[in-house]
């Protein structure tokens, strides 16, 4: 059984208010306030532990160490800020004609789509 301890609860409340994917380093700025003293070792074993859980997802990105966002999520998909480097949740429905785009005999098993861009706060400055 896994203990539920107010640093488990802080990370847990920073990645469902979130509302993206974070990185360790930033959960453990978004945790801080709701635990002072929370440290980067105890962030990361409380996300193997949250992970184990299946409590949170993981979010990986090519060549970027992973980000972490609340579970049972409906499928969806990325985008990444080019300048910030923040990952961003994308809402809708899939690409419409993904299947009919495949070579004919080929069966989809899954697949990511990440967009890559400028979000609307680097595009302000």
């Amino acid at each position: 059984m896994q203990r539920d301890t107010s640093q488990r609860r802080a990370i847990r409340r920073a990645l469902e208010a979130a509302g993206r994917p974070l990185g360790a380093l930033e959960v453990l700025e978004a945790s801080q306030a709701d635990a002072p003293g929370l440290g980067i070792a105890t962030v990361y074993r409380n996300i193997k532990a949250l992970l184990k859980a299946k409590e949170i997802s993981e979010v990986q990105l090519p060549g970027e160490p992973p980000r972490y966002e609340a579970a049972g999520k409906d499928h969806h998909h990325h985008f990444r800020c080019d300048r910030c480097e923040k990952v961003y949740e994308l809402g809708g429905a899939c690409l419409p004609d993904l299947k009919n785009a495949l070579p004919r005999g080929f069966k989809v098993s899954s697949h990511e789509v990440l967009v890559h861009g400028v979000c609307a706060a680097c595009a302000r400055k």
